[in-house]
C-alpha cells in the first residue's frame, strides 16, 4: 500500500493557468506527475506545460481518466472548485490555496465527508511518495521508510531535508495544512502510516492551536499505532496570550499549548524532540539504527 497516491495517479490541476500553479505544474511534471488536464473557467483550448486546460472538472474529466485533483484557485472561488470536484467523482484533493473562509471551510468538509471524499489542506504544501510521486510544493526527498506528517507547511519542507541529509529516507511526507478546518487531521494519517507496509516509522509536526495533537496522542495511547512515533511540536516559546497571526494557532480552555501537546504525547509513549535537529537520533533509536 502507498499512502494515497502513487505513480499511478492521474491529477487534475484546478486553477492552473496562476503564476504559482504554472511553476508548480512544471516542477510536478518534471518529477514524473501523471497530469492530465488543467482547469480554469474562461481558459478552455489553452495549453500549460502540454497540459491541456479545460473550463470545468466535468469537461476534463470526459476527456481524461483522473481521481484526483490539486488546486490553485482563489479563497474566494475554493468552495466551488471543490464541490465542482467532488461532484465530478473526484475522490483525493489537495487544497494548497490560503485565506479559505472558515464557514466555506465547514462547508467544504461536510459535502466531502458526505461524497466520500478525501483531502488535505486548506493551507497545505502538498504530498510527496519520493521516487513516486509529487503534489504540490515540498521538495524531493530520498525514498525511505519514515512517514512525516506535519500541521506547518514551512517545518514540512525543513524536517523531510533534515531528515534525508542524515541518511533517514522517507515513504511519505504530507503537509495537512494549518487552518483550523482540514480534510485528514494527524490522527486520519496516523492510521494510513499504520496500514502502510513501507513506513516503518513515523514522525508528527505539531504546532500550538487546536487539539491534533492531544486526539493523536489519544489514538496512539489506544494502541492502534505499533510502529515508533516520533515528534516536534513548534510554538513552545510562543508568549502566554499573545495573539498569533497562524489561522489554525488558537488555543482554547487550556488546551492546544504546546505544554497540552508535549505532555500528551508523551503520556502515550511518542519521543518528544525539544528541536528539529534532534529528529533523527530518536528516530535512529526507535528503529534501532547506529548513526
Amino acid at each position: 500500500m502507498v499512502v494515497l497516491v502513487d505513480e499511478n495517479t492521474r491529477v487534475v490541476v484546478q486553477g492552473i493557468t496562476g503564476r504559482l500553479s504554472m511553476r508548480q505544474t512544471k516542477m510536478m511534471l518534471d518529477y514524473g506527475t501523471k497530469i492530465v488536464a488543467g482547469v480554469t473557467p474562461g481558459k478552455g483550448g489553452e495549453t500549460v506545460h502540454g497540459v491541456p486546460v479545460y473550463d470545468s472538472v466535468e469537461e476534463a474529466l470526459r476527456e481524461h481518466e483522473a481521481d484526483t485533483s490539486i488546486l490553485y484557485v482563489p479563497a474566494g472561488f475554493i468552495k466551488q472548485a471543490t464541490f465542482e470536484a467532488i461532484e465530478a467523482g473526484i475522490k483525493f484533493m489537495v487544497i494548497i490555496t490560503d485565506w479559505v473562509p472558515l464557514h466555506d471551510a465547514l462547508e467544504i468538509k461536510a459535502f466531502a465527508d458526505e461524497a466520500g471524499t478525501r483531502y488535505i489542506g486548506p493551507n497545505c504544501p502538498g504530498i510527496t511518495i519520493p521516487g513516486k510521486i509529487k503534489l504540490g510544493m515540498i521538495h524531493p526527498v530520498a525514498p525511505g521508510n519514515v512517514g512525516v506528517v506535519s500541521r506547518s507547511g514551512t517545518l514540512t519542507g525543513e524536517v523531510s531535508n533534515l531528515l534525508t541529509n542524515a541518511g533517514l529516507g522517507q515513504s511519505a511526507v504530507l503537509g495537512i495544512g494549518g487552518d483550523p478546518i482540514v480534510g485528514l487531521r494527524l490522527k486520519d494519517v496516523l492510521e494510513l502510516f499504520e496500514e502502510d507496509e513501507r513506513t516503518k516509522a513515523i514522525v508528527i509536526i505539531g504546532e500550538i492551536g487546536g487539539t491534533m495533537e492531544e486526539e493523536a496522542a489519544d489514538y496512539i495511547k489506544k494502541q492502534l499505532v505499533t510502529k515508533p512515533v516520533v515528534s516536534f511540536v513548534a510554538g513552545s516559546m510562543a508568549p502566554p496570550e499573545k495573539r498569533m497571526g497562524h489561522a489554525g494557532a488558537i488555543i482554547t480552555q487550556g488546551r492546544g499549548t504546546a505544554a497540552s501537546k508535549i505532555q500528551a504525547l508523551k503520556q502515550a509513549g511518542v519521543k518528544v524532540a525539544k528541536t528539529p535537529w534532534e529528529l533523527p537520533s530518536l528516530l535512529r533509536d526507535s528503529l534501532g539504527q547506529q548513526s
